[in-house]
């Protein structure tokens, strides 16, 4: 088979994609990050996807007709995503908890009986970048106010480490002027900001990771009665999640496990 020099996906990858999209339900945002290529290359991969189109178009270049120099080339992309991987390993996996807690916000859809009219709620959550431990709540809106009281009374007041950093994207819960109340609350608490790049929400891949996991395993599986159950069911999913579910993140630990290894320690 010829490949182009510009092909960054071989027929394997891209049956992968299309098995890790509609298998897994994995979003084009996770493809693009996990194959290191843009979303709308995994867009285009889809579509030939479902046309049963798996492989790459065929190369009007001698040269790249070539199947030696064609593995060679595969070869040295494979070194340089590893080389990729490898950095990105290094800053953003995090050394002690409380170093980097990330935050994100989503909108609940109606419960069972509501109307459209109706108000919507919010799902906060914020992930230990070391531990993977996870806090959630839900609060009726999107708002500064609401992810203050997130942050002090759901994170900071629960949470048995001192949090030096907050990573968010750049959204108005988060992000403002001098008397924003999100950020009064990490001035008030000691408590860094960082932000994602302006416009790459993606970025800020641990949450959205997370908030996917909680709506696969706890949302989509629980017919709720009410906002009350679906609070208390929620308190039971971030239980089980902190203390029961292995990560492979974390070699098959739990949050709670790595936690406790880590406090452990001998104190020299």
């Amino acid at each position: 088979m010829n490949i182009h020099k510009n092909t960054r996906l071989t027929p394997h990858h891209r049956q992968a994609i299309w098995l890790a999209y509609t298998q897994n339900k994995e979003s084009v945002t996770s493809l693009a990050r996990r194959f290191m290529v843009s979303r709308q290359t995994i867009y285009r991969v889809l579509k030939a996807a479902r046309l049963r189109l798996l492989k790459p178009q065929n190369s009007t270049n001698n040269r790249f007709k070539q199947a030696k120099y064609g593995m060679n080339r595969l070869a040295k992309v494979e070194r340089e995503i590893q080389e990729k991987l490898k950095k990105q390993a290094q800053r953003y996996n995090k050394s002690y908890p409380g170093e980097m807690v990330h935050v994100d916000t989503k909108r609940l859809p109606l419960l069972k009986g509501q109307k459209a009219t109706d108000k919507r709620e919010y799902l906060f959550v914020a992930i230990d970048d070391f531990s993977r431990e996870l806090y959630a709540a839900i609060l009726p809106d999107k708002t500064a106010t609401s992810a203050a009281k997130f942050l002090t009374e759901q994170v900071i007041e629960p949470c048995p480490y001192q949090i030096d950093c907050i990573y968010s994207d750049n959204g108005s819960e988060y992000k403002g002027a001098a008397n924003h109340a999100f950020g009064v609350a990490c001035f008030e608490n000691n408590i860094n900001q960082k932000f994602t790049r302006p416009a790459r929400p993606q970025t800020n891949g641990k949450a959205e990771r997370v908030i996917r996991t909680i709506m696969q395993m706890w949302y989509e599986k629980t017919e709720f009665t009410d906002p009350l159950h679906r609070q208390k069911e929620l308190c039971r999913f971030v239980n089980f999640y902190n203390t029961v579910k292995p990560h492979s993140f974390l070699n098959g630990d739990t949050p709670f496990e790595v936690l406790q290894a880590y406090f452990s320690q001998p104190v020299v």
